[in-house]
């Protein structure tokens, strides 16, 4: 399968604080601490499991968004501006927006870590898609997705994440000739099947958030 049904039904379950997302091919597991709407910095937050052998699809950037990360167990390997360094248990790292970047887990044991993006509702709707098309079998071996894909998620969320290589001048051109190609074989930027965090919040959430004084603008209830 080379893409996901345009067409297909909708997830209609609005992400949920505690849900769990799991990306199989870069063996990243990430379970919901905190979205976005919550607070007045548009933070999300999650408890991340990097598995023995984890790694993100490649050095990359994030314009406009700082990422922290916290290693509560293992450790992780950094490259931060081409400098190679490990993050280990206890220690905080802080990736500024538009830093190049990349992390992965070369250790045998697999690490905990805490992840806050700020702001954090782009980040989580590129997040999901990169990894329910891993979970749909629509990627290669290494979690990318093929070119004809890319071409549509490159421009879609070139807000978000950037690659390094190729060059992203190389990027821009390629996908710009491409995605009318890739719109009429039936790919989408996005899929109804993989976008729960564009759904409005369940209720229950939001008055829990609300009792509790975790909303902008809201005091906790005596």
């Amino acid at each position: 399968m080379s893409h996901p049904d345009p067409n297909g039904p909708a997830d209609t379950r609005p992400w949920r604080i505690g849900d769990e997302l799991d990306n199989p091919v870069t063996r990243e597991h990430a379970r919901i601490l905190e979205a976005a709407w919550q607070n007045p910095d548009g933070r999300a937050r999650a408890e991340m499991t990097a598995r023995v052998g984890a790694r993100v699809l490649g050095e990359h950037l994030h314009p406009g968004i700082v990422e922290r990360f916290t290693v509560l167990e293992g450790e992780l390997t950094v490259r931060l501006d081409g400098k190679t360094s490990k993050l280990l248990e206890g220690q905080t790292g802080d990736v500024r927006a538009g830093q190049w970047h990349d992390w992965w887990n070369a250790s045998d044991r697999d690490a905990r870590v805490i992840v806050e993006v700020v702001p954090g509702a782009r980040f989580a709707h590129m997040l999901e898609t990169l990894f329910g098309l891993a979970r749909m079998g629509c990627v290669d071996d290494k979690g990318m997705p093929n070119l004809l894909q890319m071409a549509l998620i490159g421009r879609e969320f070139s807000d978000t994440v950037q690659f390094k290589s190729p060059p992203p001048a190389v990027q821009r051109a390629v996908f710009a000739a491409l995605a009318p190609l890739a719109h009429a074989m039936g790919y989408r930027a996005t899929y109804p099947q993989l976008s729960r965090s564009l759904l409005a919040p369940d209720p229950a959430d939001v008055a829990a958030a609300r009792a509790a004084g975790h909303m902008a603008g809201d005091a906790p209830e005596p």
